[in-house]
């Protein structure tokens, strides 16, 4: 296992296993769980979890100077790790049905997975030390200057995104809670 793809292959692990209970399912039911049952709902809840967890906890360490609760790398880690199998768990949730605003909030969720890999791979063009500093000298200083404009122009690209991807699923949660729950 190559020590640098840590995160890629558990979330791969994980996201087999995912499939191993969701094709159980299937064969025990013999149909899709739906997205509305405890199933669907507890894959679509998990996984919507990780992926708040992906968008806050990362960003809240990145961005606190005073607290240091472990290394940048390992958070950033956890945050690819969260980042591909919360969204493999949304998709599963949604019984592969893509309507109204939970089909325009998978449809975001699949834009910001597939940017977070391109960005993943321009940060790792970068070179840094295990805390995710930046290091000097090791490549010309404009190559150094190409590679933090490319990460600046993905930021600009990836974080609207995911903020509109939030503010869609809040809205998905909010449409399933009162037509399911509120109007029965």
């Amino acid at each position: 296992m190559l020590r640098g793809n840590k995160e890629l292959w558990l979330a791969f692990f994980a996201m087999i296993a995912i499939t191993g209970l969701y094709a159980l399912v299937v064969v025990l039911t013999r149909e899709i769980p739906p997205a509305g049952e405890l199933f669907g709902h507890g894959m679509g809840i998990v996984g919507f979890i990780f992926m708040l967890m992906t968008e806050t906890l990362y960003s809240l360490r990145k961005r606190s100077r005073s607290v240091t609760w472990g290394r940048m790398s390992a958070w950033l880690k956890f945050h690819i790790f969260t980042g591909l199998v919360g969204p493999y768990m949304v998709l599963l949730h949604t019984s592969w049905k893509f309507n109204g605003i939970a089909g325009a909030t998978t449809l975001l969720t699949m834009i910001v997975v597939v940017s977070g890999i391109i960005g993943r791979y321009i940060f790792t063009r970068i070179p840094r030390t295990l805390d995710g500093l930046e290091i000097e000298g090791t490549l010309s200083q404009e190559a150094l200057k190409h590679g933090r404009r490319l990460l600046a122009l993905w930021h600009m690209v990836h974080i609207p995104i995911g903020m509109a991807l939030f503010i869609s699923a809040f809205v998905h949660i909010g449409a399933a809670l009162y037509y399911a729950t509120f109007l029965r």
